[in-house]
């Protein structure tokens, strides 16, 4: 049984701001919800950064203009955090607003398995640190789904693991460290453990992309306001995600972008060392093996 999804990613509703046209956002919105209704699909995700963040007070405000746009949608929606949406705000603050419990979760549908994992996007900057850090416990709980998975699991974050390039990405390229997670080879390892078809969803790096690593297909979504692609104007990127045997991926505004796989369960050979680390290449260079 196939399952349709409708997503939304990086909304980014404000003033604008750098490239992100946040001005536009509600009116895009309005799109979207023509869109999703349209579609009908089984349910909406959005992957989050509602808002650009201001402080407490404005943040709260928008936060609630972005839930009561989202209330024109007639499927079941699920909201994940993105950084921006925990710089002032805590997790309760936007489950209150968009009336939903914001932990990891796992929704069945269809023959797949939907693993909402909502690891904390909050960047934490003190003298020691600044970035994302990924915490413990929600590596735990990858970790353990993918163990347990006995069907095929689409993992949903706001923000990637696949550690993919940022060449070219207004906002990533100088600074590759904050488009992931610390440690996402950890994340990545722990999905490796399924022996099940595994594939990912995120936004956060605000362009369409994919990538595959250990047989585990990577796919980033573009952001609703995003203007560095579309020269000056908001992307209005709306997803549709189509699982199946074979996924069908298409991303409908002025980036368009599809994409379709079969997702497997199959995993590759582990990478070699650095050359000069092995042995085996090191007397290989000095002549001690043939």
């Amino acid at each position: 049984m196939s399952v349709r999804i409708c997503i939304v990613t990086d909304i980014h509703h404000g003033a604008p701001s750098a490239t992100k046209r946040g001005d536009t956002a509600l009116d895009l919105m309005g799109e979207f919800a023509r869109f999703a209704n349209d579609a009908r699909p089984d349910f909406v995700l959005d992957l989050g950064d509602r808002i650009s963040d201001v402080d407490r007070d404005a943040d709260l405000a928008l936060q609630r203009e972005v839930a009561e746009a989202f209330k024109a949608v007639d499927a079941p929606i699920h909201h994940l955090n993105g950084n921006h949406d925990r710089d002032y705000l805590e997790v309760e603050d936007n489950e209150e607003i968009l009336g939903q419990p914001m932990g990891n979760t796992v929704i069945d549908a269809g023959d797949w398995r939907i693993a909402l994992w909502r690891a904390d996007a909050k960047i934490l900057r003190t003298a020691d640190h600044s970035g994302f850090v990924l915490r413990e416990a929600d590596l735990l709980w990858l970790s353990r789904l993918a163990q347990t998975a006995n069907r095929p699991l689409l993992v949903v974050s706001h923000v990637p693991v696949s550690g993919h390039a940022q060449t070219g990405n207004y906002y990533f390229e100088r600074n590759p460290s904050a488009s992931t997670y610390p440690m996402a080879e950890r994340a990545r390892a722990a999905l490796a453990q399924a022996r099940v078809p595994v594939a990912c969803i995120a936004g956060h790096v605000h362009w369409n992309t994919v990538t595959t690593v250990d047989g585990i297909t990577h796919l980033t979504q573009q952001s609703l306001t995003e203007s560095f692609t579309t020269r000056g104007e908001p992307a209005g990127a709306f997803g549709m995600l189509e699982l199946d045997d074979t996924i069908h991926w298409q991303v409908h505004g002025r980036d368009p972008f599809r994409f379709s796989f079969r997702p497997t369960a199959e995993r590759w050979t582990p990478p070699l060392p650095d050359f000069a680390a092995h042995p085996e290449f090191s007397a290989r260079r000095k002549g001690l093996l043939k």
